[in-house]
């Protein structure tokens, strides 16, 4: 998915961890994949399949449900732009209406109050927090990304696990966010992040204290003022860079031992964003998009999900009943650095947006080019 897409937050500061014990609904998939084949098709908007192993939960979905086919509509789309096709789409059942969309946040509830989308409970409903889905099943969290540290341990030789290490003498010229605060998504998180890190509460609060953090850090030489990507790590330019950990974990991948990284979750503040599923009210294929959320729900779509990097919702429950690969485990931080993870609401992100983008020049004074 374009990355343009805004990573938004659930409607409370909670973690995502916090779910009920598992009472899964028994769905009658045999009827409803029958059904399905009758439709014929499934269509989907904006998932490339290199973005959270799109490509082969796609591929998944059509071993195991033969005689639907998937048409994918702008796989680079953004989260407006499929919620644009859902409008389009009212009394026009083509190829171009997406039965399906996934979107940031911020675009659930919105849709939901605009009659675009429709509600479906997936049999794996209780184990998705409260936290990350609508009450009445018209959208909910698919998965979500958290603020890490990827570290070039070839230069950087004690990895900093918290965000007020970051302070030590240790990481002179070293630290840089993957983006500019005054603009980028993931750097005015990542300052977000350090304010919460603090003790301050999560909106303005915290985005003051996470700009008088980064202006520490400024003077004392540990921030260095570069958009901070795979590229300058591998370099040492900024062997420490802030970014979303389906990022970090896959730019650690692209260097293939060289150099040698490390991606961590600090334990001060772990901060995360979610995107949303959800049906579109004008779907021309609803059993067809009903067996796709049924896939994308069941542990083997999760899973697909978690070998892209993208941490699926219902991770707690799948690890809790040992359901995750081990191999795929292993190259993942600890699952227990997930066990403190928040999703500021919208209205704390827009406040800390407001806060970090208007005031990044006069309290910080660095210019992220």
């Amino acid at each position: 998915m374009n990355l343009k897409k805004a990573l938004a937050a659930s409607t409370a500061l909670v973690s995502v961890f916090a779910v009920a014990a598992p009472a899964f609904a028994q769905t009658d998939l045999t009827a409803l994949y029958e059904a399905a084949k009758t439709e014929g098709q499934l269509t989907t908007i904006a998932l490339p399949h290199d973005w959270c192993g799109y490509g082969a939960v796609i591929d998944g979905f059509k071993a195991k449900y033969p005689g639907i086919t998937i048409n994918e509509l702008n796989p680079d789309a953004g989260s407006g732009d499929e919620i644009e096709a859902v409008k389009t789409s009212k009394g026009n059942a083509g190829p171009q209406s997406p039965d399906v969309i996934d979107v940031g946040l911020s675009f659930g509830p919105s849709a939901k109050a605009d009659g675009l989308i429709q509600a479906y409970k997936v049999s794996t409903w209780d184990s998705i927090p409260d936290s990350a889905k609508d009450a009445d099943g018209f959208w909910y969290g698919d998965y979500y990304g958290v603020l890490s540290f990827l570290v070039n341990t070839d230069i950087v030789s004690k990895v900093p696990t918290s965000w007020a290490e970051l302070k030590a003498s240790d990481y002179a010229n070293s630290f840089a966010l993957a983006g500019d605060p005054r603009a980028a998504n993931q750097a005015i998180s990542a300052v977000h992040a350090a304010g919460l890190a603090t003790g301050a509460a999560a909106g303005a609060d915290a985005a003051k204290a996470g700009l008088a953090f980064f202006a520490d850090l400024n003077k004392a030489s540990n921030f260095v003022p570069v958009i901070g990507k795979a590229a300058a790590v591998a370099q040492g330019t900024t062997p420490i860079v802030a970014a979303w950990d389906y990022n970090a974990l896959a730019w650690r991948d692209g260097f293939a031992g060289n150099p040698k990284a490390e991606v961590v979750v600090p334990s001060d503040a772990v901060v995360a964003g979610v995107y949303v599923q959800a049906i579109s009210a004008y779907a021309p294929h609803l059993n067809a998009a009903k067996l796709w959320m049924e896939y994308l729900y069941s542990d083997e779509g999760q899973t697909g999900w978690l070998a892209g990097y993208c941490h699926p919702i219902r991770f707690n429950d799948m690890v809790a009943r040992k359901v995750v690969p081990q191999a795929l485990l292993d190259k993942l931080p600890p699952a227990d650095a997930y066990a403190k993870a928040v999703f500021p609401t919208l209205d704390e992100q827009a406040a800390a947006k407001t806060e970090i983008t208007g005031q990044w020049d006069a309290v910080v004074g660095a210019n992220v080019q």
